[in-house]
């Protein structure tokens, strides 16, 4: 099933009242295939139901196709921008879901990677789920940086100069710049929870 940017809000239904991100833009960054679908809906929804304004973005505006547990097809959603057209600058986070084939193939863009680095020295909040800190690794912007994700990617994390932990979910403001990191589906619930902070946070600057 094609959804588009919008029908992702309506997979899960009406907005909640608590609209406390003012409508706030939050970019969702993927690979065109390859993308955990929970990884992006449910972000997806909290973004939504906290009355921000998810953005798809991926290397081509064309459809963005997930997976369920890394193996059978899920639903397709149309990317809003491509990342050559979008910056980071403009958003109030960014949003990198997991799946292992989706930041081993977004890795590859120079455009996605250029827009992470500029995610960061704009100063924001980048949030980053199970294997989606590779983006991290390639975007070279981890250094003192401490993180979490799925556990194969320590290795990865710690050469890029970063501390990583086995936690539900870390958030760490070094270097002037917040990241939002955790492990896996299960971690959703605090994932969601802290991504909407860092959003909210930077709102208020």
């Amino acid at each position: 099933m094609n959804q588009n940017a919008a029908g992702m809000q309506s997979l899960h239904g009406d907005s909640t009242d608590g609209r406390w991100l003012g409508r706030a833009p939050v970019a969702f960054l993927t690979s065109n295939s390859g993308v955990e679908q929970v990884e992006l809906t449910t972000p997806w929804k909290a973004v939504n139901d906290a009355g921000g304004e998810p953005v798809l973005i991926a290397p081509q505006r064309a459809p963005v196709r997930t997976v369920i547990d890394d193996v059978e097809p899920g639903a397709e959603f149309d990317a809003s921008l491509s990342v050559s057209q979008a910056r980071a600058a403009d958003f109030a986070g960014v949003v990198v879901p997991g799946g292992v084939a989706n930041p081993d193939s977004l890795r590859l863009e120079p455009d996605a990677v250029a827009f992470v680095r500029s995610a960061v020295e704009a100063g924001v909040p980048i949030a980053s789920i199970c294997h989606g800190p590779w983006m991290l690794v390639e975007a070279g912007v981890l250094a003192g940086k401490t993180l979490t994700s799925w556990p194969s990617l320590a290795t990865d994390i710690r050469n890029a100069g970063g501390n990583w932990k086995d936690a539900e979910v870390v958030t760490c403001t070094a270097n002037d710049w917040t990241l939002v990191t955790s492990r896996r589906p299960d971690d959703l619930p605090a994932f969601d929870e802290a991504m909407l902070a860092a959003v909210a946070a930077r709102q208020q600057q």
